[in-house]
Formats: structure tokens, sequence, C-alpha cells
């Protein structure tokens, strides 16, 4: 189990702490990022602190995230895969919106340079996911 949390400025920062992100932040502005929640990001608020879960087993942990979430009164959110991408055909039928924590932070970071979610989906969501945009999509 991974944990991490950030908020997004000009210029990225990294700092670890023994403290839970509970104790070092309001719970109002702790937005936990989950694949498993019904909201939607839409915007990226630098008021907020954005947590990002992370599991070394998907398959084994669903809902995981979003319970720990809802157990601490936090906000859900997740990425707006759904909203901009659509599921690749693939031998295999899979399709996952849940990233690794890096794949998710490159999401992040790039939509917070341009403010277009298709570049930063394009960024950080793999072709491994099941998902393409659909420019690529009619190629």
């Amino acid at each position: 189990r991974l944990m991490g949390c950030f908020t997004l400025s000009c210029v990225f920062e990294m700092d670890t702490t023994p403290e839970s992100y509970l104790d070092l932040f309001p719970l109002e502005a702790i937005v936990y990022l989950t694949p498993d929640s019904e909201n939607v990001l839409e915007d990226i608020n630098p008021d907020k602190v954005y947590v990002l879960g992370g599991l070394v087993d998907e398959s084994i942990h669903k809902q995981l995230t979003l319970r720990r979430a809802q157990e601490q009164c936090l906000q859900t959110a997740r990425l707006p895969i759904r909203e901009y991408m659509v599921k690749a055909p693939n031998s295999r039928n899979y399709h996952s919106e849940t990233l690794a924590i890096n794949q998710v932070f490159d999401v992040l970071s790039t939509y917070y340079e341009t403010r277009s979610w298709p570049a930063a989906l394009r960024a950080g969501v793999s072709s491994g996911k099941g998902y393409m945009l659909p420019d690529t999509a009619e190629q």
C-alpha cells in the first residue's frame, strides 16, 4: 500500500513526513482521488490537497480507496477517463481506469500545465489500460 499527497504549483516539491495528511490539512481541503468515486475531477483547485491512494494489486482490493476516503469523511474524485476517452478494442476485452501513482501524477501535472484533459490523459493513460482518445480511435 502506498500513499501520497501533494499540492500542485508551478514548482513541484515533494516532502515526506511520518504525519498523516489528516493531521496536516483541514478535511475540507483534501480530495482523495480514487477510480471508484462517482465525482469527476473537472478542474484542479490550487487550494485543495489531492491524495493519491495506491494499491499493489487492484483486483483484490476493489473500492478500498473509496471506502478509506468515506471512513475519513473526505471528498473524493476520479480522473475524467470515461468522459474523454473511449474503450479500445482488444483481444482480452480489458479496460481499467485504475492507474499507477506515477501515471496519476503525470495526468494531473500535465493537466495543470496545459488545462487540457485530452493532453493530460494522453500523457498518463497507457494503451495497456484499454482506453484511447477518440481522435486516435479513428486512425
